[in-house]
């Protein structure tokens, strides 16, 4: 597998003046570190909107300051802590089934306090959770801890997660977290990327990265799917507001 399948399908949308959509989703963000200055300068290199994920109990004054020099980088709330509250024989979740509801509202009203004050109009209405997964009796509470948008993985089901919560998901995560976090491979990496645009979903596709886990092979693919896609004339990236369509919070189910 090569890139020139994804550079036909894309030479194909220029001709048809139908650009692919893109948007970037990068989570576990707390601090400055070098892998997220290395992250932010690749952005930077493509002139890319970037949507930061960013843990509140352990979000710092330090990131906030980082940021002001970033203007195309939001934040959005992951989680509160990332800390698995999963029951035995649950999937890792820090707001599973099995909690109290009061419990998971609490801490997600709580972390949204936090980086509302630490990085004001920046933060975005949008709740990513830990590990892509929430149980599905909260999200109809969200809209009023003004949460207005769902961010989770692999296609979604419907535009909207329930009534005022639009929902906008990422499908291409270039870390093979069952192989010791290592690249998936390019192979892998491209099937994903050309099969949801074949698909010709109304989905922008997100890409979905972590910068404190790539290894050499997985920051060099994301800077050469960068490369490929940021200016060519058939694509399109786009920010978190255009991404939920001009901002999830003024959004609601027709």
């Amino acid at each position: 597998m090569s890139w020139d399948a994804l550079s036909r399908l894309l030479d194909e949308r220029a001709a048809a003046k139908r650009r692919a959509l893109f948007w970037w989703r990068d989570d576990d963000a707390a601090t400055p570190t070098p892998d997220l200055q290395r992250l932010l300068d690749l952005r930077r290199a493509y002139a890319l909107p970037l949507a930061l994920a960013v843990i509140p109990n352990q979000a710092s004054a330090e990131l906030a300051g980082l940021l002001q020099s970033e203007p195309d980088v939001a934040v959005l709330q992951h989680g509160f802590a990332h800390i698995n509250h999963g029951a035995a024989g649950e999937k890792k979740s820090e707001f599973p089934t099995s909690r109290p509801a009061s419990d998971c509202l609490a801490d997600l009203r709580h972390g949204r306090e936090i980086l509302r004050g630490l990085f004001g109009p920046r933060l975005r209405p949008v709740l990513v959770p830990p590990w892509n997964r929430i149980a599905p009796a909260l999200l109809p509470h969200l809209p009023r801890l003004g949460l207005h948008g769902l961010s989770t993985f692999k296609a979604r089901e419907d535009s909207w997660a329930a009534p005022g919560l639009m929902q906008v998901n990422t499908h291409l995560d270039p870390v093979n977290w069952k192989a010791d976090a290592g690249f998936i491979g390019l192979q892998g990496a491209l099937d994903t990327v050309l099969l949801h645009l074949r698909n010709d979903s109304d989905e922008p596709l997100g890409l979905l990265t972590h910068h404190a886990r790539h290894d050499a092979e997985t920051w060099d693919f994301i800077a050469v799917f960068l490369a490929k896609t940021g200016s060519h004339p058939g694509a399109l990236w786009l920010d978190v507001d255009s991404a939920f369509g001009a901002g999830p919070q003024s959004g609601q189910r027709a």
